[in-house]
């Protein structure tokens, strides 16, 4: 705490040293002040305390189990890590403790100035010492003997001042407390976002893993199944081709045949005809003609032998089990569910 700046800032250094000395919990001057590590600045004992149990509300006292608690600086609002001996492990700060032992002395030994003190507007050459309850004010002692606070309750101005600032560092204490929940209620929610963020894309790399997965083994399948194609396209074809080759062949023999026995039927002399139609050696026989005109016994493809419709495959349960694709319900969901049930039929 820099005293001295505060105080050459103001043209009264007394009461410029009594704001430095107020404590911004119960705004009265520090009454065993601690040091709040590191910011360095500083609280009633008991004003720290009270902040403390409101903020921590399961650390009980020193002797407890509990490891310390977090504690937050109300004037700046840093916050610290106290053990468990909780704010009674601060270290007091002496100096100010002295300081205020100082100015104590000081003001008991300065006589009150005219002017110092409230004066009654109604009774100028009184001062203002009681407090009017019923009217919610302060006021003299002629008022309430004389004046407009007769029939009024009264009470002493210092136990009403007292009360009423006991209440308010109660209030100051609770609302510190209640920011310092807030503040971590505020941090639990951003932490539960950046887990949600986090899982969120976990989730989305695991289902993109596993549907890859799934349409590389498609792919295999398909490659699979196009190859079976290809091997029975290629037997097949092979099949029709060497039948073409052996048709051919046939075509060849009939058609050259077909010129020997046009010569031969051009023949005009019965003799020369017969000798070159009636041995078993000759090129040309008569049997030979009508054998090739019966037609080849080469072999023949089947009606239906190029179709390929066996090789089809039906997709349509595989498209339905991928529209009904879905994400697995939780267990705890199921759980969570059952009991609702539960619930509803008691």
């Amino acid at each position: 705490m820099d005293f001295q700046a505060g105080i050459l800032q103001d043209g009264n250094p007394m009461e410029s040293l009594e704001k430095q000395l107020i404590c911004p919990i119960c705004l009265e001057m520090f009454s065993k002040p601690v040091v709040i590590l590191p910011c360095q600045h500083n609280l009633c004992r008991k004003c720290a305390n009270d902040v403390f149990q409101a903020a921590n509300p399961y650390w009980q006292n020193r002797g407890s189990l509990i490891s310390g608690g977090r504690f937050r600086c109300p004037s700046c609002r840093h916050e610290v890590l106290l053990d468990r001996h909780g704010v009674y492990g601060l270290q007091r700060n002496l100096l100010v403790e002295n300081i205020i032992d100082i100015y104590k002395q000081e003001c008991s030994s300065r006589p009150l100035k005219k002017g110092e003190h409230p004066m009654c507007k109604e009774h100028e050459d009184e001062r203002i010492n009681i407090y009017c309850v019923t009217c919610e004010v302060p006021t003299c002692s002629m008022c309430k003997v004389f004046g407009a606070h007769k029939d009024c309750e009264v009470a002493p101005l210092q136990t009403v001042f007292q009360g009423q600032k006991t209440e308010l560092s109660n209030c100051i204490s609770m609302l510190v407390a209640g920011n310092d929940r807030i503040q971590t209620i505020i941090s639990q929610l951003e932490d539960s976002c950046q887990s949600t963020e986090e899982n969120s894309e976990a989730a989305k790399r695991e289902l993109c893993a596993r549907f890859d997965a799934l349409a590389a083994l498609l792919e295999e399948k398909k490659a699979e199944l196009l190859q079976r194609i290809s091997q029975e396209q290629a037997d097949k074809t092979a099949f029709i081709q060497s039948l073409i080759c052996q048709y051919k062949e046939q075509l060849e023999k009939s058609s050259r045949l077909v010129e020997t026995a046009i010569q031969a039927a051009e023949e005009t002399g019965g003799a020369a005809f017969l000798m070159g139609m009636g041995t078993h050696t000759s090129t040309l026989s008569l049997s030979r003609i009508v054998e090739a005109s019966k037609g080849g016994r080469l072999d023949k493809i089947e009606q239906g032998y190029e179709s390929m419709d066996a090789f089809s495959v039906s997709l349509d349960h595989l498209t339905e089990a991928v529209h009904a694709l879905d994400f697995d319900l939780a267990e705890e969901d199921e759980e969570y569910f059952d009991g609702e049930e539960e619930e509803v039929e008691e």
